[in-house]
Formats: C-alpha cells, sequence, structure tokens
C-alpha cells in the first residue's frame, strides 16, 4: 500500500476566545485524499476548528502547516496563495441571494482570474453539471430546494479547482434521501478531482460513510481524545465518550423498541 502524504499538519493547537480556552493541544494529520471528519458533541468547537484551519481565526498557540509551510507564520503571499489552493462550502450554502447560480459560481472566477467571460460561462456549466445541476444557471437560490443549494454551494467550493475543500456540516437540514446523494457526491469528487476534503459533522451516516479519517474533539475535557478512522474508532475505542458518540443512533433504536414492546404491554 502506497504511504499517505501529510496534506495539512496540525501541531499543539490552542483555540480561544480571549481567556477562554474552547480547546488544547491539538495535534492531528490530514493527508492527501482523505476524506477527514471533524467531530464532536454540539459545543466542543468543531466550526472554530475549520475556521483555524482556513485562514478565519488565528490560534491562540500551535502552528497548522500546508506542506512545509506554517500558515500563520507566512508571510501574506504565501497565505493568499494557499487560500486561493482551498475551497469551502458553509452551513446554509451561503450563496447571494440577489445572484443566479451561475453568478454566484462565476464571483471567484472573475476575482482570481483573468478568464474572459466565455470561458468563465463555460466553467460555470462544467461545475453546475459536476454537481448534478446542469440547465440551472439562470435560477436564483430561492427557486431550488435546500440539496440543490447545497450542491451549488459545492459548484461554487470549486470553481477555482482547489486541492482541499472544507465543507461545514453539509448535511445540515437535509432529509435523509438528500444527505445520501450528497454524500455520494463528495465521494465521486474525492476520487474524480483527486482533492482532499475535511467535515465538520455530528452525522452518523456521513461520518461512517465517506469519512476515513478523524479527530474527535470533547467540550468537557477540552481537547482531543481520539483520531483516526471513524470505523476502527468504533470498533476499538475505549472511551466512554466516544463509544455513546459513534453509537447512540443504535442506541436510539433500541430505544425505540423497548419503547414499543412496552406499549404493547400496557406499561405506563
Amino acid at each position: 500500500m502506497q504511504e499517505k502524504k501529510p496534506h495539512i499538519v496540525v501541531r499543539d493547537l490552542t483555540m480561544a476566545y480571549g481567556d477562554f480556552v474552547l480547546q488544547r493541544d491539538l495535534t492531528f494529520t490530514i493527508n492527501h485524499g482523505d476524506i477527514f471528519i471533524i467531530m464532536g458533541g454540539s459545543g466542543c468547537g468543531k466550526s472554530t476548528l475549520l475556521k483555524h484551519l482556513i485562514g478565519l481565526k488565528r490560534p491562540a498557540k500551535g502552528e497548522v502547516l500546508y506542506g512545509d509551510v506554517n500558515f500563520w507564520t507566512a508571510p501574506p503571499e504565501q497565505q493568499e496563495a494557499i487560500i486561493k489552493g482551498i475551497g469551502v462550502l458553509y452551513q446554509s450554502g451561503a450563496l447571494w441571494s440577489s445572484m443566479t447560480l451561475a453568478e454566484n459560481i462565476a464571483l471567484p472566477l472573475e476575482q482570481y482570474t483573468e478568464l474572459s467571460s466565455m470561458q468563465i460561462r463555460e466553467l460555470v456549466s462544467l461545475k453546475l453539471a459536476l454537481v448534478g445541476l446542469k440547465g440551472f444557471e439562470e435560477y436564483y437560490p430561492s427557486e431550488i430546494s435546500g440539496g440543490m443549494k447545497k450542491r451549488a454551494g459545492l459548484a461554487r467550493a470549486m470553481a477555482l479547482d482547489p486541492e482541499i475543500l472544507f465543507f461545514d456540516e453539509p448535511s445540515a437540514g437535509l432529509d435523509p434521501i438528500s444527505a445520501r446523494l450528497l454524500d455520494d457526491l463528495i465521494l465521486q469528487l474525492r476520487d474524480s478531482l483527486g482533492a482532499t476534503i475535511v467535515i465538520v459533522t455530528h452525522e452518523l451516516p456521513s461520518i461512517f460513510a465517506i469519512g476515513n479519517n478523524s479527530v474527535f474533539i470533547d467540550a468537557d475535557r477540552k481537547t482531543m481524545i481520539a483520531s483516526g478512522d471513524p470505523k476502527v474508532l468504533l470498533k476499538e475505542s475505549q472511551d466512554p465518550t466516544v463509544v455513546n458518540f459513534l453509537t447512540r443512533m443504535e442506541a436510539g433504536r433500541r430505544g425505540h423498541v423497548d419503547a414499543d414492546k412496552d406499549n404493547r404491554r400496557g406499561t405506563p
């Protein structure tokens, strides 16, 4: 098996708001081609960690390395080059409501490239086709479904052909079928584009269906308590917090079954 090459390395990272420490001592590696999951309970700092990785919030301590470059000590021109190599899909899709889908996706191409208008139109159509939205160029965000908005946001995140894609709760607000279709699309894009994908999520079906590497951060202990393939963590972790998080769906099913049994027995 070919050894994986690190794409992003996080070392001894501390996240804080003033004197309040959210997480400390975070150290993990995201490899080229990973679908890397940032997971943990509500309020643990998953989205804040994402902001540290994409250059929106400076860490209180520690390093975020892209290759051998520490983003937070690199000169501005090097930081800008790194940022141009990433794409971000935010929770809501973050599309401009006053722009058509084509105009939304064209925006980064107009700002950061010297392509002609015709070339941009062709690329926009290609990106929309990649996410299953061919023919929707002239639609406005208000005219499409939530799942389509997520896919349109993904098309915009891919506009500049980034090496790394970051997703913040991509399945939030989607029905199970739409969420599964989005998971399938993420796998297809990883395989066809060779991109590294980093996803903040607490959705177990997505975690197990697409994730091959992860970090688990805990709000109570204010640090990471597990890392690695989520499926391996499910089988091998001895930490009760990790086990409870990764088995909560099955526990919920058992609870429903027990409740049904009690109801049939007439238990009050």
